[in-house]
């Protein structure tokens, strides 16, 4: 049975162009995930609304479809536009890029959908990009299900000691490190700094060095190894 969804929240994370004039779109969607969309004639001068048709640009869209690839019917802007220069621009593209790996289609994430929607508002006031997008990768992990244990031995069940270091591994969690050989390993971290990460005080250098190792990590997982374009093409930037 076709199937029709009126005016959907929803934002672009990608677009590329399809045959002559036409795109296709993956979208974010309040109620349904991911979508991917087909626009035809997008690319025509003629097209009333291309203006819209880009990524960080808040709209309702309705489309139709019954297979994956839905064909779009109607889109119009809610709010303004989102604007991202530089390494903020780097960021957003990199989020994006998550969204498009790991989330699937016909799944409701209305919290992810406004957790996204936040920290492109907090990138394009300027925040600290490091923090930001540690904050989100949390958040996706967690709203996805893959959610990392921040509160206890994975092995023993005892809480994280602050005192003490642990090894981390994607599929289980962190377990204390017995050989006590912490600089040797990629994957050893303190105990005090997953405390704080579990209570969001990750402002500190350190502990933004262990977040961004960690989360690599379990990212890495969820991605089958693969690695993610947007980090390898803005190498440079910082928050990457």
């Amino acid at each position: 049975m076709k199937r029709k969804i009126n005016l959907q929240p929803a934002f672009i994370l990608h677009r590329y162009p399809f045959q002559n004039t036409s795109l296709i779109l993956d979208f974010f969607t309040l109620n349904y995930g991911r979508q991917r969309v087909i626009v035809k004639g997008g690319r025509a001068s003629r097209f009333k609304s291309r203006s819209l048709l880009q990524p960080f640009q808040p709209v309702l869209a309705s489309f139709s479809g019954r297979g994956e690839l839905k064909t779009l019917i109607e889109i119009e802007s809610y709010e303004a536009s989102i604007k991202l220069q530089g390494e903020y621009l780097f960021s957003g593209l990199y989020i994006n890029e998550l969204l498009i790996r790991l989330l699937e289609g016909d799944i409701e994430h209305d919290l992810l959908f406004q957790v996204y929607r936040d920290t492109l508002l907090l990138l394009q006031s300027g925040s600290d990009i490091e923090p930001t997008l540690r904050e989100f990768e949390l958040e996706l992990l967690s709203n996805l299900g893959y959610g990392i244990n921040l509160e206890s031995d994975c092995s023993t069940g005892k809480p994280i000691d602050a005192k003490e270091w642990y090894e981390f591994y994607a599929q289980s969690g962190f377990t204390i490190n017995h050989s006590k050989n912490e600089s040797q390993r990629t994957n050893i971290f303190l105990g005090a700094h997953i405390i704080a990460l579990r209570n969001r005080e990750i402002e500190k250098r350190t502990v933004l060095r262990t977040a961004k190792r960690v989360l690599r990590l379990a990212l890495a997982e969820q991605l089958g190894g693969k690695p993610i374009n947007s980090r390898n093409l803005f190498s440079k930037s910082r928050g990457l």
